[in-house]
Protein backbone atom coordinates (compact mmCIF):
# COMPACT_ATOMS: atom_id res chain seq x y z
CA UNK A 1 0.00 0.00 0.00
CA UNK A 2 1.35 3.40 -0.99
CA UNK A 3 2.01 6.18 1.49
CA UNK A 4 0.50 9.65 1.12
CA UNK A 5 2.39 12.84 1.95
CA UNK A 6 -0.71 15.04 2.05
CA UNK A 7 -1.62 16.67 5.37
CA UNK A 8 -5.19 16.53 6.64
CA UNK A 9 -6.51 18.30 9.74
CA UNK A 10 -9.31 16.40 11.45
CA UNK A 11 -11.46 17.50 14.38
CA UNK A 12 -12.56 15.42 17.34
CA UNK A 13 -15.22 16.13 19.99
CA UNK A 14 -14.63 16.65 23.69
CA UNK A 15 -13.59 13.65 25.74
CA UNK A 16 -16.53 11.36 26.48
CA UNK A 17 -14.93 10.12 29.69
CA UNK A 18 -14.24 13.60 31.02
CA UNK A 19 -17.64 14.92 29.88
CA UNK A 20 -19.47 12.24 31.86
CA UNK A 21 -17.38 12.79 35.00
CA UNK A 22 -17.79 16.56 34.78
CA UNK A 23 -21.55 16.16 34.28
CA UNK A 24 -21.80 14.16 37.52
CA UNK A 25 -19.72 16.68 39.48
CA UNK A 26 -21.60 19.68 38.08
CA UNK A 27 -24.98 18.05 38.71
CA UNK A 28 -24.06 17.43 42.36
CA UNK A 29 -22.55 20.90 42.87
CA UNK A 30 -24.62 23.76 44.24
CA UNK A 31 -25.20 26.51 41.70
CA UNK A 32 -24.55 26.98 37.98
CA UNK A 33 -21.69 25.35 36.07
CA UNK A 34 -20.69 25.67 32.43
CA UNK A 35 -19.04 22.88 30.46
CA UNK A 36 -17.31 23.99 27.28
CA UNK A 37 -16.43 21.55 24.47
CA UNK A 38 -18.58 18.88 26.11
CA UNK A 39 -19.38 15.85 23.98
CA UNK A 40 -22.98 15.82 22.78
CA UNK A 41 -23.58 12.27 21.58
CA UNK A 42 -25.98 9.44 22.35
CA UNK A 43 -24.19 8.38 25.54
CA UNK A 44 -23.92 11.84 27.06
CA UNK A 45 -27.48 12.75 26.06
CA UNK A 46 -28.75 9.71 27.98
CA UNK A 47 -26.77 10.84 31.01
CA UNK A 48 -28.05 14.41 30.69
CA UNK A 49 -31.66 13.18 30.58
CA UNK A 50 -31.04 11.00 33.65
CA UNK A 51 -29.52 13.87 35.63
CA UNK A 52 -32.48 16.07 34.74
CA UNK A 53 -34.83 13.40 36.11
CA UNK A 54 -32.77 13.46 39.31
CA UNK A 55 -33.17 17.22 39.75
CA UNK A 56 -30.40 18.92 37.77
CA UNK A 57 -31.28 21.68 35.30
CA UNK A 58 -29.30 21.32 32.07
CA UNK A 59 -29.39 23.44 28.93
CA UNK A 60 -27.37 23.37 25.72
CA UNK A 61 -26.56 26.91 24.65
CA UNK A 62 -24.08 28.08 22.03
CA UNK A 63 -22.15 24.83 22.04
CA UNK A 64 -21.77 24.52 25.80
CA UNK A 65 -23.69 22.89 28.64
CA UNK A 66 -25.16 25.05 31.39
CA UNK A 67 -25.94 23.02 34.48
CA UNK A 68 -27.89 24.03 37.55
CA UNK A 69 -26.64 21.67 40.23
CA UNK A 70 -28.66 19.92 42.92
CA UNK A 71 -26.33 20.60 45.84
CA UNK A 72 -26.30 16.84 46.41
CA UNK A 73 -30.08 16.69 46.94
CA UNK A 74 -31.35 14.00 44.57
CA UNK A 75 -34.99 13.94 43.44
CA UNK A 76 -36.93 10.70 43.05
CA UNK A 77 -37.96 10.47 39.38
CA UNK A 78 -41.52 9.53 38.38
CA UNK A 79 -40.22 6.90 35.97
CA UNK A 80 -37.35 4.48 35.49
CA UNK A 81 -34.04 5.98 34.38
CA UNK A 82 -33.16 4.65 30.93
CA UNK A 83 -29.53 5.01 29.79
CA UNK A 84 -29.48 3.10 26.49
CA UNK A 85 -26.21 1.16 26.21
CA UNK A 86 -24.22 3.66 28.28
CA UNK A 87 -22.44 1.41 30.76
CA UNK A 88 -20.59 4.35 32.30
CA UNK A 89 -23.85 6.16 33.06
CA UNK A 90 -25.38 3.00 34.52
CA UNK A 91 -22.48 2.54 36.92
CA UNK A 92 -22.04 6.21 37.84
CA UNK A 93 -25.76 6.67 38.49
CA UNK A 94 -26.00 3.51 40.60
CA UNK A 95 -23.97 5.22 43.33
CA UNK A 96 -25.43 8.66 42.71
CA UNK A 97 -29.07 7.65 43.26
CA UNK A 98 -28.05 6.24 46.65
CA UNK A 99 -27.73 9.88 47.77
CA UNK A 100 -31.50 10.27 47.42
CA UNK A 101 -34.33 8.88 49.51
CA UNK A 102 -36.79 6.66 47.72
CA UNK A 103 -37.10 4.07 44.96
CA UNK A 104 -34.91 4.28 41.86
CA UNK A 105 -34.84 1.97 38.83
CA UNK A 106 -31.93 2.06 36.37
CA UNK A 107 -32.39 0.29 33.05
CA UNK A 108 -31.15 0.28 29.48
CA UNK A 109 -30.99 -1.47 26.13
CA UNK A 110 -30.98 -5.26 25.71
CA UNK A 111 -27.17 -5.21 25.47
CA UNK A 112 -26.88 -3.11 28.66
CA UNK A 113 -29.00 -5.72 30.42
CA UNK A 114 -26.16 -8.16 29.73
CA UNK A 115 -23.44 -5.92 31.16
CA UNK A 116 -22.45 -6.54 34.79
CA UNK A 117 -22.72 -4.16 37.71
CA UNK A 118 -22.59 -6.71 40.55
CA UNK A 119 -19.12 -5.73 41.89
CA UNK A 120 -20.48 -2.26 42.64
CA UNK A 121 -23.75 -3.57 44.06
CA UNK A 122 -21.84 -5.88 46.39
CA UNK A 123 -19.93 -2.93 47.82
CA UNK A 124 -23.07 -0.79 48.18
CA UNK A 125 -24.81 -3.63 50.02
CA UNK A 126 -21.86 -3.83 52.41
CA UNK A 127 -22.56 -0.18 53.24
CA UNK A 128 -26.19 -0.99 54.00
CA UNK A 129 -27.84 0.07 50.72
CA UNK A 130 -30.86 -1.97 49.60
CA UNK A 131 -30.21 -2.92 45.97
CA UNK A 132 -31.58 -5.69 43.75
CA UNK A 133 -31.32 -6.93 40.17
CA UNK A 134 -34.70 -8.68 39.95
CA UNK A 135 -34.60 -9.83 36.31
CA UNK A 136 -30.99 -10.84 35.64
CA UNK A 137 -28.63 -11.46 38.58
CA UNK A 138 -25.93 -8.81 38.70
CA UNK A 139 -27.17 -6.96 35.61
CA UNK A 140 -29.79 -4.28 34.89
CA UNK A 141 -32.45 -3.37 35.61
CA UNK A 142 -31.14 -2.23 38.99
CA UNK A 143 -33.65 -1.45 41.75
CA UNK A 144 -32.41 0.67 44.64
CA UNK A 145 -34.39 1.59 47.77
CA UNK A 146 -32.27 4.39 49.13
CA UNK A 147 -32.10 6.32 52.38
CA UNK A 148 -28.84 8.08 51.63
CA UNK A 149 -25.32 6.75 51.08
CA UNK A 150 -24.07 5.55 54.49
CA UNK A 151 -20.33 5.55 53.74
CA UNK A 152 -17.75 3.39 55.49
CA UNK A 153 -14.88 1.13 54.47
CA UNK A 154 -15.20 -1.07 51.38
CA UNK A 155 -13.01 -3.41 49.32
CA UNK A 156 -13.19 -4.00 45.56
CA UNK A 157 -11.58 -7.27 44.43
CA UNK A 158 -10.25 -8.28 40.98
CA UNK A 159 -12.29 -5.81 38.96
CA UNK A 160 -13.12 -6.18 35.26
CA UNK A 161 -13.94 -2.45 35.09
CA UNK A 162 -12.58 0.60 36.89
CA UNK A 163 -15.98 2.29 36.51
CA UNK A 164 -17.20 0.71 39.75
CA UNK A 165 -14.47 2.55 41.64
CA UNK A 166 -15.05 5.83 39.80
CA UNK A 167 -18.77 5.55 40.49
CA UNK A 168 -18.34 5.32 44.25
CA UNK A 169 -15.62 7.98 44.32
CA UNK A 170 -17.79 10.52 42.49
CA UNK A 171 -20.70 10.24 44.95
CA UNK A 172 -18.68 9.73 48.14
CA UNK A 173 -18.33 13.44 49.10
CA UNK A 174 -22.04 13.40 49.96
CA UNK A 175 -22.00 10.18 52.03
CA UNK A 176 -23.01 10.27 55.70
CA UNK A 177 -19.54 9.08 56.79
CA UNK A 178 -16.06 9.05 55.32
CA UNK A 179 -15.67 6.56 52.49
CA UNK A 180 -12.57 4.36 52.41
CA UNK A 181 -11.92 2.32 49.27
CA UNK A 182 -9.32 -0.43 48.98
CA UNK A 183 -8.49 -2.16 45.69
CA UNK A 184 -7.46 -5.80 46.13
CA UNK A 185 -6.15 -7.91 43.29
CA UNK A 186 -6.12 -6.68 39.72
CA UNK A 187 -7.94 -3.60 38.45
CA UNK A 188 -8.16 -2.88 34.72
CA UNK A 189 -8.29 0.57 33.11
CA UNK A 190 -6.60 2.30 36.05
CA UNK A 191 -5.94 5.57 34.13
CA UNK A 192 -9.68 6.17 34.27
CA UNK A 193 -9.54 6.24 38.08
CA UNK A 194 -6.81 8.90 37.88
CA UNK A 195 -9.05 10.87 35.53
CA UNK A 196 -11.92 10.65 38.03
CA UNK A 197 -9.70 11.92 40.84
CA UNK A 198 -8.53 14.80 38.66
CA UNK A 199 -12.09 15.90 37.82
CA UNK A 200 -13.10 15.66 41.48
CA UNK A 201 -10.16 17.85 42.46
CA UNK A 202 -10.97 20.35 39.71
CA UNK A 203 -14.49 20.65 41.14
CA UNK A 204 -13.15 21.21 44.66
CA UNK A 205 -13.22 17.78 46.33
CA UNK A 206 -10.15 16.31 48.02
CA UNK A 207 -9.44 12.58 47.90
CA UNK A 208 -6.71 11.21 50.16
CA UNK A 209 -4.45 8.30 49.17
CA UNK A 210 -3.06 6.99 52.47
CA UNK A 211 -1.52 3.91 50.81
CA UNK A 212 -1.17 2.22 47.45
CA UNK A 213 -4.54 1.21 45.95
CA UNK A 214 -6.36 2.95 48.80
CA UNK A 215 -8.56 6.05 48.68
CA UNK A 216 -10.30 8.03 51.40
CA UNK A 217 -13.00 10.59 50.66
CA UNK A 218 -13.78 12.68 53.76
CA UNK A 219 -17.50 13.30 54.18
CA UNK A 220 -19.00 16.76 54.40
CA UNK A 221 -17.39 17.95 51.17
CA UNK A 222 -19.25 19.38 48.19
CA UNK A 223 -18.42 20.02 44.57
CA UNK A 224 -18.03 23.68 43.66
CA UNK A 225 -19.87 24.94 40.60
CA UNK A 226 -17.48 26.29 37.99
CA UNK A 227 -16.75 26.86 34.31
CA UNK A 228 -14.84 23.93 32.88
CA UNK A 229 -13.32 23.26 29.46
CA UNK A 230 -13.14 19.64 28.33
CA UNK A 231 -10.14 18.53 26.31
CA UNK A 232 -10.43 16.64 23.04
CA UNK A 233 -11.11 12.91 23.00
CA UNK A 234 -8.11 10.65 22.41
CA UNK A 235 -10.40 7.65 21.83
CA UNK A 236 -12.05 9.43 18.90
CA UNK A 237 -8.69 10.69 17.64
CA UNK A 238 -7.28 7.16 17.58
CA UNK A 239 -9.13 6.36 14.35
CA UNK A 240 -7.41 9.23 12.61
CA UNK A 241 -4.06 8.23 14.10
CA UNK A 242 -4.78 4.76 12.68
CA UNK A 243 -5.31 6.35 9.26
CA UNK A 244 -1.92 8.03 9.53
CA UNK A 245 -0.28 4.75 10.54
CA UNK A 246 -1.77 3.12 7.43
CA UNK A 247 -0.15 5.82 5.31
CA UNK A 248 -3.40 7.47 4.20
CA UNK A 249 -2.19 10.96 5.15
CA UNK A 250 -0.13 12.97 7.56
CA UNK A 251 -2.85 13.59 10.14
CA UNK A 252 -3.13 16.65 12.36
CA UNK A 253 -5.62 16.78 15.25
CA UNK A 254 -6.18 19.97 17.29
CA UNK A 255 -7.49 20.46 20.84
CA UNK A 256 -5.76 17.47 22.44
CA UNK A 257 -3.71 17.79 25.62
CA UNK A 258 -0.11 16.57 25.54
CA UNK A 259 -0.02 15.81 29.29
CA UNK A 260 -3.51 14.29 29.33
CA UNK A 261 -4.66 11.81 31.94
CA UNK A 262 -6.71 10.06 29.27
CA UNK A 263 -5.17 6.61 29.16
CA UNK A 264 -5.85 6.35 25.44
CA UNK A 265 -3.14 8.94 24.82
CA UNK A 266 -0.76 5.97 25.15
CA UNK A 267 -1.87 4.86 21.69
CA UNK A 268 0.51 7.51 20.34
CA UNK A 269 3.41 5.78 22.10
CA UNK A 270 2.38 2.44 20.59
CA UNK A 271 2.39 4.05 17.13
CA UNK A 272 5.84 5.51 17.75
CA UNK A 273 7.11 2.07 18.75
CA UNK A 274 5.71 0.75 15.45
CA UNK A 275 7.57 3.33 13.37
CA UNK A 276 5.26 6.34 13.24
CA UNK A 277 6.39 9.88 13.99
CA UNK A 278 4.44 11.96 16.50
CA UNK A 279 5.00 15.70 16.83
CA UNK A 280 3.26 18.50 18.71
CA UNK A 281 2.96 21.74 16.72
CA UNK A 282 1.18 24.86 17.98
CA UNK A 283 -1.03 22.84 20.31
CA UNK A 284 -1.94 20.24 17.65
CA UNK A 285 -0.63 16.69 17.41
CA UNK A 286 0.63 15.44 14.06
CA UNK A 287 1.07 11.76 13.20
CA UNK A 288 2.74 10.32 10.11
CA UNK A 289 4.16 6.94 9.16
CA UNK A 290 6.66 5.83 6.56
CA UNK A 291 6.81 2.08 7.10
CA UNK A 292 5.33 0.03 9.93
CA UNK A 293 7.74 -2.22 11.80
CA UNK A 294 7.13 -5.90 11.17
CA UNK A 295 7.79 -8.99 13.25
CA UNK A 296 6.12 -10.65 16.21
CA UNK A 297 5.01 -8.17 18.90
CA UNK A 298 2.93 -8.28 22.08
CA UNK A 299 0.66 -5.48 23.27
CA UNK A 300 -0.67 -5.37 26.87
CA UNK A 301 -3.88 -3.33 26.61
CA UNK A 302 -5.43 -3.75 30.06
CA UNK A 303 -5.37 -0.02 30.84
CA UNK A 304 -6.54 1.16 27.40
CA UNK A 305 -9.17 -1.34 26.21
CA UNK A 306 -10.90 1.12 23.89
CA UNK A 307 -7.75 1.17 21.76
CA UNK A 308 -7.94 -2.54 20.96
CA UNK A 309 -10.21 -2.16 17.88
CA UNK A 310 -7.86 0.42 16.35
CA UNK A 311 -4.82 -1.69 17.19
CA UNK A 312 -6.48 -4.84 15.80
CA UNK A 313 -7.14 -3.16 12.47
CA UNK A 314 -3.58 -1.84 12.39
CA UNK A 315 -2.32 -5.37 13.13
CA UNK A 316 -4.21 -6.62 10.08
CA UNK A 317 -1.95 -4.50 7.86
CA UNK A 318 1.30 -4.87 9.81
CA UNK A 319 3.60 -7.67 8.66
CA UNK A 320 4.02 -10.09 11.53
CA UNK A 321 2.13 -11.59 14.44
CA UNK A 322 0.41 -9.29 16.93
CA UNK A 323 -0.55 -10.71 20.33
CA UNK A 324 -3.01 -8.53 22.27
CA UNK A 325 -3.20 -9.38 25.98
CA UNK A 326 -4.89 -8.24 29.23
CA UNK A 327 -8.12 -7.62 27.34
CA UNK A 328 -10.63 -10.22 28.57
CA UNK A 329 -12.85 -7.38 29.84
CA UNK A 330 -13.59 -6.40 26.22
CA UNK A 331 -16.19 -9.17 26.25
CA UNK A 332 -18.46 -6.97 28.42
CA UNK A 333 -18.23 -3.78 26.35
CA UNK A 334 -20.86 -2.49 23.88
CA UNK A 335 -20.35 -5.83 22.14
CA UNK A 336 -18.17 -8.83 22.82
CA UNK A 337 -15.35 -6.97 21.14
CA UNK A 338 -12.88 -9.83 21.07
CA UNK A 339 -15.30 -12.12 19.25
CA UNK A 340 -16.43 -9.28 17.00
CA UNK A 341 -12.91 -8.29 16.01
CA UNK A 342 -11.85 -11.87 15.26
CA UNK A 343 -14.95 -12.48 13.15
CA UNK A 344 -14.71 -9.26 11.15
CA UNK A 345 -10.97 -9.58 10.55
CA UNK A 346 -11.65 -13.02 9.06
CA UNK A 347 -14.14 -11.40 6.67
CA UNK A 348 -11.38 -9.21 5.23
CA UNK A 349 -8.99 -12.10 4.81
CA UNK A 350 -6.95 -11.82 8.01
CA UNK A 351 -6.15 -14.72 10.34
CA UNK A 352 -7.27 -13.78 13.86
CA UNK A 353 -8.35 -15.79 16.87
CA UNK A 354 -9.48 -15.15 20.41
CA UNK A 355 -7.43 -16.17 23.42
CA UNK A 356 -8.66 -16.17 27.03
CA UNK A 357 -7.36 -12.61 27.52
CA UNK A 358 -7.08 -11.14 24.05
CA UNK A 359 -6.38 -11.78 20.37
CA UNK A 360 -3.69 -13.19 18.11
CA UNK A 361 -3.63 -11.53 14.69
CA UNK A 362 -1.42 -12.48 11.75
CA UNK A 363 -0.99 -9.47 9.51
CA UNK A 364 -1.39 -9.78 5.77
CA UNK A 365 -3.12 -8.16 2.83
CA UNK A 366 -6.70 -7.29 3.80
CA UNK A 367 -9.41 -7.53 1.15
CA UNK A 368 -12.93 -6.19 0.83
CA UNK A 369 -15.84 -7.47 2.87
CA UNK A 370 -19.13 -6.59 4.55
CA UNK A 371 -18.48 -5.59 8.17
CA UNK A 372 -21.05 -6.22 10.90
CA UNK A 373 -20.73 -3.59 13.64
CA UNK A 374 -22.74 -5.36 16.40
CA UNK A 375 -24.13 -1.86 17.14
CA UNK A 376 -20.65 -1.05 18.48
CA UNK A 377 -19.32 2.38 17.58
CA UNK A 378 -15.68 1.38 17.97
CA UNK A 379 -15.98 -1.61 15.65
CA UNK A 380 -17.59 0.65 13.04
CA UNK A 381 -15.02 3.43 13.23
CA UNK A 382 -11.92 1.23 13.22
CA UNK A 383 -13.04 -0.83 10.22
CA UNK A 384 -14.20 2.32 8.43
CA UNK A 385 -10.57 3.46 8.38
CA UNK A 386 -9.58 0.07 6.96
CA UNK A 387 -12.15 0.77 4.25
CA UNK A 388 -10.18 3.81 3.14
CA UNK A 389 -7.08 1.67 2.69
CA UNK A 390 -8.78 -1.28 0.95
CA UNK A 391 -11.52 -1.11 -1.70
CA UNK A 392 -14.71 -3.03 -1.04
CA UNK A 393 -15.01 -2.78 2.75
CA UNK A 394 -18.60 -1.86 3.58
CA UNK A 395 -19.80 -0.91 7.08
CA UNK A 396 -23.28 -1.89 8.26
CA UNK A 397 -25.32 0.20 10.72
CA UNK A 398 -23.20 3.31 10.28
CA UNK A 399 -25.41 5.35 12.63
CA UNK A 400 -24.00 3.49 15.65
CA UNK A 401 -21.06 5.95 15.72
CA UNK A 402 -23.51 8.47 17.19
CA UNK A 403 -22.85 6.85 20.57
CA UNK A 404 -19.60 8.77 20.90
CA UNK A 405 -18.71 10.66 17.69
CA UNK A 406 -21.71 11.92 15.67
CA UNK A 407 -19.47 13.85 13.27
CA UNK A 408 -17.21 10.90 12.47
CA UNK A 409 -18.34 10.31 8.89
CA UNK A 410 -18.02 13.98 7.99
CA UNK A 411 -14.45 14.06 9.27
CA UNK A 412 -13.60 10.76 7.59
CA UNK A 413 -14.76 12.22 4.27
CA UNK A 414 -11.77 14.59 4.44
CA UNK A 415 -9.49 11.55 4.39
CA UNK A 416 -11.29 9.69 1.62
CA UNK A 417 -10.14 11.84 -1.30
CA UNK A 418 -7.47 9.90 -3.12
CA UNK A 419 -7.60 6.98 -0.67
CA UNK A 420 -7.46 3.46 -2.16
CA UNK A 421 -10.87 2.66 -0.71
CA UNK A 422 -12.33 5.74 -2.32
CA UNK A 423 -14.61 6.72 0.55
CA UNK A 424 -17.06 3.85 0.06
CA UNK A 425 -17.86 3.86 3.79
CA UNK A 426 -19.54 7.23 3.68
CA UNK A 427 -23.27 7.27 4.35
Amino acid sequence: MGRSDREVTLGVPGSKSITQRALIAAALAKGPSRLRNALLADDTLYLIKALELLGAEIEVEEGELRIGGTGGKISVPPERIFVGNNGTALRFLTSLVCLGEGRFVLDGSPRLRERPVEPLLRVLRSMGVSVETPENPGCPPVLIQSRGLPGGQVVFEDLDSSQYVSSLLLSSPYAARNVGIQLAGRTVSEPYIAMTLQVMEQFGVAVEKPAANTFCVPSGQAYRARSFTIEGDYSSASYFFLAAALGLARVRVPHLTAASLQGDARFLKILEDLGCTVAWRDGDVEVACGQLHGGDMEFAMGDIPDMVPSLAVLAAFRPGRSVITESAHLRIKESNRLAALAAELHKIGISARETPDGLIINGGRPCGGDIETYNDHRIAMSFAVAGLAVPGIRIADQDCVGKSFPGFWNELQKLSQGAPGGGKNDP
